[in-house]
């Protein structure tokens, strides 16, 4: 049981939630037992050891990385506005506690903690290091980019002589290179042309415009005569070549066949001119054939000038040297790291902090501008009559938006004034109060014509509603009926103008409604202005829909026209809407304070008009500007019914404000005045209704209210009924008549001590006593009107920043404020305000949320030891808020509360706790308490908020108390240590335990307490720091599921992002003396213990990275992710990269990474190389991600170091170091844009398809790095070239970017190994060369540099390569020429790839090096010969060939070319026989060549290659070394195909031909005759001559000893277990002569397995060892020299007929076209003139071994019956129509025709006996059925079924058979056989087979026939 946690034991099996939560709890409280550990390393005390330490670290060049820098503060704050919005003395004058608080947050600075090196904390992707950017990534040339372009053709055009001739030729085959089939001429068109080494070549194509694809080279320089052939063919000539064979070749005519010959001839002979020039010594080469001089000497200068610099180029070579090599690749070299994938995909350096400060925030900002109003009936106002014509009367226009979805008003009202002066002066005269000069407070200037409107939701059914009023005069209807006139304009013009100056100088102050239009705002949901559309008509005002209800009605009928009856005012509206521009200025806001930027005395101000916002979260935002004002609304008065007054009918409500109800007291002026008035007025006026007794408003009345309202504050509306009626009297009165008092109504502002946005219902008094607000209705010093029932509707919409409207809030503040003034304060009072604020409304919290959380924690900060209750309950209000915000999306307002508002409490005496630690604890306390998971659950989910707030307050307190300059150890007392501690265990079992029932939860809570300790690393004392981690890790086991083990590495990752991390990890040497800490300096190469405790961090990362690697490949991922991201970070890190060496020091922390390393090189390597940047959970992924690291560690190390470290581990170390060099060099291979494109796409659908679980992670810190964290989480679980361009692939230019990064990586990486390779053969120059080379060392460091060749390096790359290599072999040329060839003959196969490449500059290089090889071979055998360097090169063609790598011919002929200019030029070599040597050799490779045609053309087709290969191989059976590359080669292609059987046998050949060679030097005792047993074929490896080319042979018996144990492995997989005996007899006398027991020991123990295994499968009989068909082609168009050709194919296991017909049906399908391919189903033989030469058909026949009689005795298990065997029967089966049907029924052997037609004679055509009938009429005739039982008649009738069958496939054989003479017999009997078929039909009444073919179930022999025609039949009845 030591595997489960002690936790899980205690929790029973409890059956109801609060039995798991009393469990849980009980577990939880007494803290986790660990789990048995990994050792947990203490760390050391880093305070102390940096003390004792100090004068190390001073003394230290590199000090910078060993001491963290001090951090600094620095706090300012932002206005939008010129002056403050809170009023100078506001902060005195609030009385309550909440309106203090808001107007002090809304004063007060941000507090801000600003840390220095914030920006290096988080991930790579956001250092700010801006340099680091490489300017423009160079693009790299890759072979793999290039397409086959138009090879040969280009080539030819290019070639020296250009062509010399082309024409048709038909060409006689020739099959693998020996035999010459002469009857087969093909037609193909030929080319003549000169290489650039002056020899010829007659290359054939298909046709003359496909020059693609050569079907075949003939070279002349391995020719030696021309002549005619005429007997061979008719306009016939041949070329004869060097080893006695010849090609023959057609023309068409005698003319050209002739022109043909003389061409050839005369470029054969200037080509031996040439030769023998060379060899005198003359440059010039008049070897051209044309007789155009001027060609001719080009050709000549143009060879010199290639000769003179391909000189230069060898003289280059032999200055090469080490350092000028370094230099040369260090050049313009790219920084690893700046090149991963994710360092360029996301780049988040400079981004400005994500956190901002609170600010007022806007929702769709528009402009309304007016322009004009004008109606249709205009006029002159002026007496003068000046002529200008404009309105006869003053109108006054108010606009606001409206929201018909919601039927609400959604702002408040603009009010335009647009009369001309001339109109304006008609208002002039009516009272003192509305001239705007008398007012000392300021005037709105006429000017505010633009309003500046917000609209946070917007969508399609909001208008702009302008509403028109004018003077009171009369009725709506009366007033615009001249307006609405047509006739007599003038007139009517002239009488309005006269009624209006009467009214304008009586009513001037009243208004009334007159018109309205509206216009809508948005075009749709995204807010996109409605820019085109017009305002609506004007149309009349209806007296009975006045409302705003009404008019939302009225707005929603204008869309529908067909409903719409409102009359129109004929006139124009003329305002416009557009959006705000961003350099918007001179504006105020709707209190009128300007708004940043303004300018002084400016003509146009805007004003902003406020947005009456929905009560929803969402929409709302933190208040940060003062705003204190009302909006009052009168809606209805109803006194249709009051008998108190005798006149009510035009109703005008005035409006005041007070602040007393005593007699004498006068309105306050805080109303906000009309356009032209002064900015604030003392009353206003409601528009009035004329004669309406119960009218409607709309009128919108705005007041500012005084910083402290109180009870008596209050509005009061006084009624007036406004006489209308101007007789010439009232003229002549007094103004006084025109108001009658018609009663007061009043509403106080404070209700319950609060105000609250309401619609009021009030009763109405005829008088108004003093005092009347404490009057109660019921009081009789006030007359009611109508018993003071409620008459009047009144609303109000408070619009304030520093009084809630919430109940909740604003008793839970006026208990705080009672508890200050008291001092004492009742905690259980507290604690139910406190659990009341959880039913605040969200959106008052987001409101006032600074000030409330402010709140919150000076209640949970001021709760004393006693008091714990108020902590954990403020606690808990505080969670709830926090938890609102998050649901509502508004997190990022508690970002910026932590990072600019939230300030430490620091308690005034010294001995109160701080909050921070209060805080600690009372988390602490809501984590154990389980009773309540639901509270829990939300603070370990949005835990980031509290330890956000702690470390601020940790921060504030040090800096506010002065501690920052204090030693770490003693900045906090222990107590907070020790809270802390208890945090840390109060949470770890949420994470451990908890973590898959709340998984969201723990993995906040994790990354949270991360990121809280890496700050906890920057304040307090470190060793405490590293403790708390510690604490952290050994809640954790090896054996935790996977998603802990992710959380771990998540929390790892957080910590070591810190911005200190390599002085947190102190990269010194920590020997005691001076001297040991130099010689010990790079010792620590291993993750031992003392390494883990000095080096903390990067120990404990890199031991949980090795455990990891051991994981699910996810969690390798992520753990080599996290190392790979840190290494980058260091690189690009500008701290860190002023000095090289600064690097190479951060470089030594990471040096036991390579032990790592070595010991998971097999999961590395283990991959196929080519990795998909899929999501690759592969190992590979783990490679691409471990050898940057690889890379860059070695890159920055220097040399010392790496050259001490070499030095220090053993010898099997040094070989792993080399193998990760290659693993890094295939691992970064570059892939291609091709598949780079494909895995992209791939890799995007795989992402977004898996449905994984979400990444998105908490944020952590109020920084930049947690908001990008979520984001870089997601990137890191992608793979590095994931784009996240969904729907398409990814675009061209991003896989353009993606292969430019990859080319370059590959580049780079490809230098950094080549740098470190020069270092290292360098120092281990002597072990390299130990016993000439031949050591394992040797071969692992030439395997590398091979690997550079084998995976495709850019031309940049390879430059250096090929430099690199030219120096192997100077410096170790015995390796090459010496001993052993099989590095030679390495180097010699892939450096011949290379000149076939696609790359010029690829070739060239390698024909360089090839060159040089053979030269230094020669120099190395004192100018003898280059016998190795030939034969390696020859068999390095020959391997190409076989696995038809050498395509690109001209290519390759091209760099044979360079090879013989190279030594044409080579003044060194001049008076020596190399030149020649080396044209020989060229020669001898084309003749090689000549025969790749038609292995290219049967590349796909696996037998026919095969064929072809094992005829190459049989014509080199005289030279050992090219015969074993051949048959190695055709190993290769059967394991290739799965033929494991026909590639062991390759095996057992070659070891027959080393063991043949070592037998005839007496080196080895048997020869082929011990592997006669094995196969017949040996014998053919008898044919070995010891010629020349034998010199080179380094066969030993170590050789075949190599070669014998390859046969056993090779037998045993092929599953032929009775061979190995014969090969173990061969091997075990050389292990007992050497005594190598172990090898015996396994060999037998194989031996052992090999008997069992045949014992095993002869009882089960499953071992398949395969099934032969014959396959005949036929189609002489198609298959030419194949036609009428049959083959036996071995196919695997139990291969079916129809399993091999479809294969190659495919095959040749592919190659000729579907529709061309035919395949015969039958197996007989196949006339040919009997198919369409239009087809290609094949035939394909199951076939069985046969064996003589004599033989078959012998062969009695499974295995002898298959094995050498070489001849194979296959049988036919017949049908009734006389038609062969595939299957195996009859054997195709000699028929005996007499016997036949004797037996067929006997049953069908009868004419002695009764025959078979008559036992048909005599037992199956109806009228005698009865006679014998039913069972025997149901098998006699099954007889004759049977016996018809039988006699049918008689029939067909005999057709088949028969000559002419014997057709008219045949005939009678099949005549007698269908009647006597009619007659048995109709005895047993069913239709016995008259239809051709049959499906037979049962195979029959010719016995059937006996068994009915016999005599015997009696005996069965």
């Amino acid at each position: 049981m030591s595997e489960v946690r002690k936790f899980t034991k205690r929790l029973s099996k409890p059956g109801t939630a609060a039995e798991v939560r009393q469990s849980v709890s009980e577990a939880v409280r007494t803290t986790v037992d660990l789990v048995e550990q990994p050792k947990i390393i203490e760390p050391l005390d880093y305070e102390a050891v940096v003390f004792q330490r100090k004068a190390q670290i001073h003394s230290d060049p590199y000090r910078d990385l060993l001491l963290c820098p001090v951090d600094d503060v620095s706090i300012s704050r932002q206005r939008r506005t010129v002056v403050p919005s809170v009023p100078q003395n506001a902060e005195r004058e609030a009385r309550s506690l909440f309106a203090k608080e808001c107007i002090r947050m809304y004063n007060t600075d941000w507090h801000v903690i600003n840390y220095k090196y914030e920006a290096y904390s988080g991930d790579f992707r956001m250092l700010p290091s801006k340099g680091l950017k490489t300017d423009k990534l160079p693009a790299h040339v890759f072979e793999i980019d290039e397409d086959a372009k138009d090879e040969d053709s280009a080539s030819l055009c290019s070639q020296r002589g250009g062509i010399l001739k082309q024409g048709w030729l038909q060409k006689a085959n020739i099959n693998s290179s020996l035999s010459v089939s002469m009857r087969v001429f093909k037609r193909r068109y030929f080319y003549l042309s000169q290489l650039p080494d002056g020899s010829y070549i007659l290359n054939s194509y298909k046709d003359e415009k496909n020059c693609k694809e050569t079907k075949g080279s003939i070279y002349l320089d391995s020719c030696i005569d021309v002549i005619q052939s005429p007997k061979m063919r008719r306009n016939g000539f041949e070329l004869k070549m060097q080893d006695r064979y010849s090609h023959f070749l057609a023309a068409d005519s005698e003319a050209e066949m002739e022109e043909w010959v003389a061409t050839l001839k005369q470029a054969l002979q200037s080509s031996t001119e040439a030769g023998q020039d060379r060899r005198n010594g003359a440059e010039s080469l008049d070897c051209v054939l044309d007789d155009d001089t001027a060609s001719q000497g080009k050709g000549e200068s143009m060879l010199e000038n290639s000769g003179r610099s391909l000189h230069t180029e060898l003289i280059k070579y032999t200055r090469e040297t080490d350092q000028l090599s370094k230099m040369n690749r260090n050049e313009g070299r790219l920084k690893l790291s700046s090149l991963d994938p994710e360092t360029q995909r996301l780049d988040f350096s400079g981004i400005e902090p994500d956190v901002k400060p609170f600010e007022e925030r806007f929702g769709r900002r528009i402009v309304v501008s007016c322009h004009d109003l004008t109606f249709s009936l205009q006029g002159c106002v002026n007496e003068k009559g000046d002529g200008v014509l404009t309105n006869v009367e003053p109108f006054f226009i108010s606009l606001a938006l409206f929201d018909v979805s919601k039927s609400c008003k959604i702002s408040a009202d603009f009010h335009v004034e647009l009369n001309p002066p001339s109109v304006r002066e008609m208002l002039t005269d009516t009272s003192t109060q509305a001239s705007p000069s008398s007012d000392s407070d300021g005037v709105i200037s006429p000017s505010l014509l633009q309003g500046i409107f917000s609209v946070t939701n917007p969508h399609a059914d909001i208008f702009l509603v302008a509403r028109v009023e004018k003077v009171l005069q009369n009725g709506i209807t009366h007033c615009a009926e001249p307006y609405m006139k047509t006739s007599d304009i003038t007139k009517t013009a002239q009488k309005v103008l006269k009624g209006a100056k009467q009214t304008c100088q009586r009513l001037g102050q009243y208004r009334m409604p007159f018109a309205w239009a509206a216009k809508q705002v948005f075009k749709d949901a995204q807010g996109s202005l409605d820019m085109d559309g017009k305002f609506s008509p004007l149309y009349r005002q209806d007296s009975s829909k006045i409302s705003t209800d009404d008019l939302i009605k009225l707005l929603a009928d204008i869309r529908k026209p067909e409903k719409s009856k409102l009359q129109i005012i004929p006139g124009q509206l003329n305002v416009t809407i557009e959006c705000v521009p961003p350099d918007f200025s001179n504006t105020v806001t709707s209190s009128y304070i300007p708004v940043k930027p303004f300018e002084d005395g400016c003509e146009r101000v805007s004003v902003e008009i406020e947005e009456f916002l929905p009560e929803e979260a969402k929409y709302n935002y933190p208040f940060t500007t003062y705003k204190n004002q009302l909006y009052v609304y009168p809606l209805q008065l109803k006194y249709d019914n009051q008998k108190t007054f005798t006149k009510a009918r035009n109703i005008a409500i005035c409006i005041q404000f007070r602040d007393s109800d005593e007699e004498a007291a006068a309105p306050l002026k805080c109303i906000y005045g009309k356009p032209g008035d002064s900015l604030f007025t003392s009353s206003t006026y409601a528009a009035v209704l004329h004669h309406n007794q119960s009218p409607d408003f709309y009128n919108e009345v705005k007041i500012e209210l005084p910083v402290h309202v109180h009870e008596k504050h209050h509005i009061l509306f006084t009624f007036y009924h406004i006489s209308c009626e101007s007789s010439s009297k009232a003229s002549s009165k007094k103004r006084d008549g025109v108001e009658s008092l018609v009663g007061y109504s009043w509403m106080p502002l404070l209700k319950d001590g609060r105000m609250q946005s309401l619609e009021f219902q009030l009763p109405v008094a005829a008088t108004l006593p003093a005092g009347y607000l404490c009057q109660d209705t019921r009081k009789a010093d006030i007359k009611w009107v109508e018993n003071a029932k409620t008459l009047f509707k009144v609303r109000t919409h408070v619009a304030s920043t520093i009084y809630p409207q919430d109940l909740h809030l604003h008793k839970f503040f006026q208990h705080c404020q009672l508890m200050r003034t008291a001092s004492e304060g009742n905690p259980a009072e507290l604690i139910k305000y406190l659990k009341c604020l959880h039913a605040m409304e969200t959106h008052v919290i987001i409101t006032f949320l600074p000030t409330v959380l402010m709140q919150l924690f000076e209640v949970l900060t001021a709760a004393t030891k006693e008091a714990h209750e108020i902590a954990v309950n403020s606690l808990r209000v505080i969670i709830h808020i926090v938890s609102k915000c998050h649901e509502e999306g508004l997190e990022h307002y508690l970002r910026s509360f932590v990072k600019y508002v939230f300030v430490t409490n620091n308690p005034p005496s010294g001995n109160s706790v701080t909050s921070h630690e209060l805080l600690a604890t009372a988390v602490t306390a809501t984590l154990k308490q389980t009773a309540d998971f639901n509270t829990s659950n939300k603070l370990l989910k949005y835990s980031w908020f509290f330890f956000e707030t702690m470390a601020k307050s940790m921060a504030q307190y040090l800096q506010e108390e002065n501690r920052m300059k204090m030693p770490r150890a003693q900045r906090f007392p222990e107590s907070f240590h020790q809270a802390l501690q208890s945090l840390v265990l109060s949470i770890m079992p949420h994470i451990t335990i908890r973590h898959s029932e709340i998984p969201e939860e723990a993995r906040c809570i994790n990354l949270s307490l991360a990121n809280f300790i890496k700050r906890c690393l920057t304040v307090m004392n470190r060793g405490f720091g590293f403790g708390l981690v510690n604490h952290y890790m050994c809640h954790f086991s090896p054996k935790d599921p996977k998603v802990l083990t992710e959380m771990k590495f998540d929390f790892l990752m957080t910590v070591c992002n810190h911005e200190h991390f390599i002085p947190l990890n102190l990269p010194m040497a920590f020997g005691r003396t001076k001297l040991q800490r130099v010689q010990e300096q790079s010792l620590e190469f291993s993750l031992t213990e003392e390494y883990c405790r000095n080096h903390f961090l990067v120990g404990l990362l890199l031991r949980e990275v090795a455990d990891a690697l051991q994981q699910a490949p996810e969690v390798r991922q992520q753990a080599v992710g996290i190392l790979k991201n840190l290494l980058i970070k260091h690189a690009m890190d500008d701290r860190y990269t002023t000095f090289k060496n600064q690097q190479a020091r951060i470089c030594l922390l990471y040096l036991p990474l390579y032990e790592l390393l070595y010991q998971n090189l097999k999961q590395l390597s283990a991959q196929p190389l080519i990795s998909s940047p899929g999501l690759g959970l592969n190992v590979s992924h783990l490679t691409k991600i471990m050898s940057p690291s690889v890379s860059t560690l070695s890159v920055f190390l220097s040399t010392d170091t790496l050259m001490a470290y070499w030095n220090k581990i053993s010898p099997q170390d040094i070989m792993n170091f080399l193998s990760l060099l290659e693993v890094c060099l295939a691992q970064f291979r570059y892939i291609g844009k091709r598949n780079i494109g494909r895995s992209q796409e791939a890799c995007v659908s795989k992402l977004f398809s898996s449905g994984g679980k979400s990444q998105t992670m908490p944020a952590m810190r109020c920084n930049r790095a947690s908001l990008m964290q979520s984001k870089i989480h997601q990137f890191n679980t992608m793979e590095a070239s994931l784009t996240l361009n969904i729907g398409a692939g990814p675009s061209e230019a991003e896989i353009h970017h993606q292969a430019l990064l990859e080319g370059n990586i590959s580049t780079e990486v490809c230098l950094s190994v080549l740098d470190i390779l020069s270092l290292f053969t360098q120092c281990f120059k002597n072990q390299l060369l130990d016993s000439d080379g031949h050591n394992a060392l040797m071969k692992k460091v030439f395997d590398v540099y091979l690997t550079f060749l084998k995976v495709g390096q850019s031309e940049a790359a390879l430059k250096h390569v090929f430099a690199a290599l030219r120096a192997f072999i100077n410096k170790f040329p015995s390796v090459l020429f010496k001993g052993r060839v099989t590095l030679c003959e390495a180097l010699c196969c892939e450096v011949l790839k290379c000149c076939v490449s696609k790359l010029a500059s690829l070739r060239a290089e390698a024909s360089a090096l090839l060159y040089l090889l053979m030269r230094n071979n020669y120099e190395y055998t004192k100018r003898k010969t280059f016998l190795r360097t030939h034969l390696q090169i020859i068999i390095a063609v020959s391997q190409l060939i076989s696995d038809v790598a050498l395509t690109g011919s001209s290519r390759f002929q091209e760099s044979l070319s360079i090879i013989n200019n190279f030594a044409n030029s080579d003044k060194a070599m001049k008076s020596t026989a190399f030149p020649s040597e080396v044209k020989g050799l060229t020669k001898r490779i084309r003749t090689v060549l000549m025969a790749t045609a038609q292995m290219r053309e049967h590349e796909k087709d696996p037998e026919m290659l095969l064929d072809l290969q094992y005829s190459l191989a049989r014509s080199y059976a005289s030279t050992p070394e090219l015969r074993r590359t051949w048959l190695d080669s055709m190993a290769r292609a059967h394991l290739k195909n799965g033929d494991l059987s026909e590639a062991a046998m390759c095996y057992v050949h070659v070891a027959a031909l080393v063991a043949e060679y070592l037998n005839r030097k007496k080196l080895f005792p048997s020869g082929l005759a011990a592997f006669k047993k094995i196969t017949f074929n040996i014998d053919e490896e008898a044919a070995m001559k010891e010629d020349a080319g034998m010199q080179d042979v380094y066969y030993t018996e170590e050789v075949l000893v190599e070669h014998l144990e390859v046969c056993v492995d090779a037998l045993w997989k092929a599953e032929r277990y009775e061979l190995i005996t014969h090969i173990a007899k061969l091997v075990i006398p050389i292990y007992e002569k050497r005594h190598e027991y172990e090898k015996l020991s396994r060999l037998y123990e194989t031996l052992h397995r090999a008997y069992n295994k045949i014992m095993e499968v002869i009882q089960s009989g499953r071992r398949l060892l395969g099934t032969y068909f014959r396959v005949a082609f036929y189609g002489q168009g198609f298959f030419e020299e194949e036609d009428g050709k049959e083959y036996i194919y071995k196919e695997p296991k139990l291969t079916g007929l129809s399993e091999i017909s479809q294969r190659l049906l495919t095959l040749y399908g592919e190659k000729f076209g579907p529709e061309n391919v035919k395949m015969i189903q039958d197996s007989n033989k196949v006339n040919p003139k009997d198919l369409d030469p239009k087809f290609a058909y094949i035939q394909v026949t199951f076939v069985k071994p046969y064996f003589e009689e004599k033989e078959a005795p012998e062969k009695k298990t499974d295995f002898e019956k298959c094995h050498n065997i070489s001849r194979f029967v296959f049988e036919t089966p017949y049908t009734l129509s006389g038609k062969k049907h595939g299957g195996n029924t009859f054997r195709n052997q000699e028929v005996d025709m007499i016997q036949l037609q004797l037996k067929l004679q006997g049953c069908v055509s009868v004419q002695v006996n009764a025959g078979p009938m008559a036992y048909a009429r005599a037992f199956l005739d109806d009228s005698k059925s009865n006679q014998s039982g039913n069972k025997k008649v149901k098998e006699l009738k099954d007889v004759f079924r049977r016996f018809v069958e039988a006699c049918s496939m008689a029939l067909d054989i005999n057709e088949r058979l028969i000559k002419e003479d014997q057709f008219e017999y045949h005939e009678g009997l099949k005549t007698n056989f269908k009647e006597m078929v009619k007659e048995l039909s109709d005895i047993i009444h069913e239709q016995v087979i008259l239809f051709p073919r049959v499906q037979f179930i049962q195979h029959l022999s010719m016995s059937g026939i006996m068994s009915v025609s016999g005599p015997s039949v009696h005996d069965q009845f």
